[in-house]
């Protein structure tokens, strides 16, 4: 393990020279005069003037240009530092008028060192270098007046960094394949930092900026449990053996069970209670339960056989799990306030939708549904944020250009009867008055180059089923009906060309309408079987959030619950928070 520099070894990594030396006024140094009234204003702290060789502004400067640029907050970082200690009556922050720090400092510093719990790492906040220096500036006789201002300057960016971390996150979204655009930040760090320090602030400036989402909370709290058992896997949380080479059924003999029973007893899948392995042992009773439940909360078919792919779940290292939960707290990070509106939210890769009528950070959802997003290799859903503005019954389904490209062409040049088995229709134009062209060696080539396009007419092979949800994107993705509601029957559910179609289009209609009466059950369910096709505008825009996070807490039972990483999302954002420290 990395051992922590001492204040003097600190100092020297700050990149402060020698000759930009900042003395803190303090009668036992001599190094400077009183200060003046104005800088005596903030209780617990103490002026900072400049040596003549620099201000404290150049050092700070030089701090951001050093080679150490993980400590840098930003390219914004030296104008903030500007703002914390203005050019004219530099104050300390975070030292009292003999150097020691004050309890704000021993607040900050305990967050610093407590960074896990909310899905962080202390090394990025100096946590256990600034702890060293701290008690060097205490033990000093009188302290060091270089180390004392390092400390200062320390501490100020270290909250800054942690601010923003623990706020907006550590990566871009858009900088890891996420189409979320963060909305500008307005958050005056600066002031947040002199907040904490003059006024002993420091929990109550965090709180404010706490992610708001209820599922982030959740996270948070399961984090200790599973961090304590990481710590004893391999010892009283023993590791499971190698996977059976043929899949162990209720009822059949199998090897390493009572490992098993204390593994799903430890994650909370089975009680504490259950009924010991017999002799000879047997997969039998509760334990078959245990699985159950196991495979239910890791996405997979609850049907209790001990296969390859249980067993392999069962197997991941707890550590990674941590992780999982880790990752999901850093993308919660990047989702904005979702206020008091109406809202509906997809996890992709655990194929669920729920809504809120209002609140969403707070309770359980009003519903949810099972979703089927798109295939893992080709066609994935993508994450983004948008505003669902209007539903169209009985659709048409204009067909991608992507897939006409790649699919529907070549099939179209060796079978033109396949439009009429589809139901489909080459046309000219856009909006659903397009008209109509017939199929011939002319309209295929001018399809190839574009100029026309393929679509789907409403009916039952319509592949939008009879109700599609809009929300204008770039990506031209949507919530939708399906024929195919056998698929729903399905643990996995990646099989779309990546729209996202719905379990229960008559519930989510129902609830998108709900504040125009006129719109009972009956009548949508009359809309989705008549024709032709009809759109209906809602009154006030519904907030659409695609994400994607491979741990949560479903709301439903409050229970944890771990997907596969489908589109290999996790593994990115894993690489990108590794790349930082490059």
């Amino acid at each position: 393990m990395k051992q922590p520099r001492t204040g003097r070894n600190l100092h020297s990594s700050l990149n402060l020279a020698a000759g930009a030396c900042i003395a803190l006024t303090l009668t036992a140094c001599g190094s400077a005069a009183a200060p003046p009234p104005s800088a005596q204003a903030a209780p617990q702290t103490t002026p900072i003037v400049a040596a003549p060789s620099a201000d404290l502004t150049d050092a700070m400067s030089a701090w951001l240009a050093a080679p150490d640029k993980e400590f840098n907050p930003g390219p914004e970082g030296k104008a903030i530092l500007a703002q914390i200690y203005p050019e004219a009556a530099t104050t300390a922050l975070w030292l009292d008028t003999k150097f020691h720090p004050t309890k704000a400092a021993d607040d900050t510093l305990a967050v610093f060192k407590d960074a896990e719990a909310e899905g962080l790492e202390p090394e990025d906040y100096r946590a256990a270098e600034l702890a060293v220096l701290k008690k060097n500036l205490e033990a000093g006789s009188p302290p060091v007046a270089r180390d004392a201002a390092a400390f200062d300057a320390s501490m100020s960016l270290s909250l800054i960094r942690y601010l923003r971390h623990f706020h907006r996150g550590r990566v871009s979204p858009k900088d890891n394949g996420f189409l979320l655009t963060l909305p500008a930040d307005e958050h005056d760090y600066a002031a947040m930092v002199r907040d904490a320090a003059h006024n002993g602030r420091v929990k109550e400036v965090i709180a404010a900026i706490t992610p708001p989402l209820v599922q982030y909370r959740a996270l948070r709290s399961v984090l200790p449990k599973y961090r304590a058992l990481a710590l004893t896997e391999g010892t009283t949380f023993p590791r499971l053996g190698p996977a059976p080479k043929k899949p162990i059924k209720p009822g059949e003999p199998g090897l390493g069970l009572d490992i098993l029973r204390t593994r799903l007893i430890a994650l909370g899948d089975l009680p504490a209670t259950a009924a010991p392995i017999p002799d000879p042992p047997v997969y039998q009773g509760d334990l078959v339960d245990g699985v159950k439940h196991f495979q239910y909360r890791h996405g997979y078919e609850p049907d209790g056989v001990l296969g390859t792919t249980t067993w392999t779940a069962m197997s991941v290292p707890i550590s990674w799990r941590v992780h999982q939960v880790e990752l999901a707290m850093e993308r919660m990070r990047w989702l904005p306030h979702l206020g008091e509106r109406p809202f509906v939210a997809v996890n992709v890769p655990m194929f669920r939708l729920w809504g809120w009528d209002s609140v969403p950070e707070s309770g359980a959802p009003n519903f949810e549904m099972g979703v089927i997003v798109g295939k893992a290799l080709n066609t994935r859903t993508p994450v983004f944020m948008e505003e669902m503005e209007y539903l169209i019954f009985q659709p048409y389904w204009n067909v991608p250009k992507s897939i006409l490209q790649k699919e529907v062409l070549p099939i179209l040049r060796k079978n033109p009867g396949y439009l009429d088995r589809e139901d489909m229709e080459i046309v000219d134009g856009q909006g659903d008055d397009a008209r109509v062209v017939p199929l011939s060696d002319d309209s295929l080539d001018r399809l190839a180059e574009g100029k026309l396009r393929v679509r789907q007419r409403p009916g039952a092979k319509n592949a939008l089923g009879q109700v599609k949800f809009m929300f204008p994107n770039d990506e031209n993705v949507y919530l939708h009906s399906t024929p195919a509601q056998s698929l729903f029957g399905r643990a996995r559910r990646d099989f779309s060309h990546g729209c996202v179609r719905v379990e229960d289009p008559v519930k989510l209609a129902e609830w998108a309408l709900k504040d125009q009466p006129e719109w009972t059950r009956e009548k949508i369910m009359a809309a989705m079987e008549g024709k032709p096709s009809q759109r209906v505008n809602l009154t006030k825009p519904i907030r659409v959030v695609i994400y994607y996070v491979t741990a949560t807490l479903i709301p439903t039972d409050n229970t944890l619950h771990f997907a596969d990483d489908i589109y290999k999302h996790d593994v990115q954002l894993d690489q990108a928070l590794h790349a930082r420290r490059r």
